[in-house]
């Protein structure tokens, strides 16, 4: 079998073309997908670099879709959970009864910026593929570079990004966001990335929010409640979505 497209060359992703979409370059051969509970799907794309997860939190049926998304990704190592002990299963939990899925990306390759990007952007394909017009998306650690990349390159449709712990190397086009909306959150005792790597992302960018998290690490693990309470308040604007 003949080897893919490099998925490493600059290509469209607008994920309304029909050419060189994400779902293109990623070079899907195979798939499946299995309900685990009512509204929870597991998504599993097979390509010749790997296996791309989705955990997918769908929008309970007599629940009107928002017409937004949220497409979430891991650190260095991937991982489904985020930080502060499984943030994005409660976001998840939480937004898809309100109308807006919740895409959880497992990356093929853990690390590869470049091949990370083509992972979430294509998850926001498959959002955009089910009815979604604003998609915010969120990156913890090494992540937060993968959101801003795909923040930068997808235009309009990311009406936000949000990262945790971000580090500032592959956000050096932050500048991109064009004023869209930011939120980063960091740990004050961050034992890996210091919260200087999000104030240089957020300085890049020329916008944002920064919170600091006080007397927390990098996995952001007694965090949980306040980063909820300020998602509770900032989300509804970004996702166009009111407060219940």
């Amino acid at each position: 079998m003949s080897e893919p497209a490099d998925e490493r060359r600059p290509r469209s992703a607008d994920p309304g073309s029909p050419l060189d979409t994400p779902l293109d370059v990623l070079g899907v051969i195979a798939s499946q997908d299995v309900m685990v509970t009512p509204t929870l799907r597991h998504a599993e794309l097979f390509t010749l670099r790997g296996l791309l997860t989705v955990l997918w939190h769908e929008v309970p049926e007599g629940v009107a879709h928002s017409g937004a998304a949220i497409v979430a990704c891991g650190g260095a190592m991937g991982g489904l959970l985020g930080p502060a002990g499984g943030l994005y299963q409660q976001l998840g939990d939480a937004w898809s009864g309100r109308g807006v899925p919740v895409l959880r990306v497992s990356y093929r390759r853990p690390n590869d910026l470049d091949l990370c990007c083509v992972d979430v952007a294509a998850a926001v394909q498959l959002a955009v593929g089910e009815g979604a017009e604003r998609i915010v998306l969120m990156g913890h650690s090494f992540g937060g570079a993968v959101a801003v990349r795909i923040g930068v390159a997808l235009g309009e449709i990311v009406s936000a990004v949000v990262t945790f712990a971000t580090q500032s190397a592959g956000c050096e086009m932050a500048g991109g966001l064009a004023g869209r909306s930011l939120l980063l959150f960091h740990g004050d005792r961050d034992e890996i990335v210091p919260a200087q790597a999000s104030e240089t992302v957020r300085a890049i960018a020329g916008t944002g929010q920064l919170v600091i998290c006080p007397n927390d690490g990098h996995l952001l693990s007694a965090s949980a409640e306040l980063m909820m309470d300020h998602l509770e308040l900032w989300l509804p604007t970004v996702l166009g979505v009111g407060r219940p």
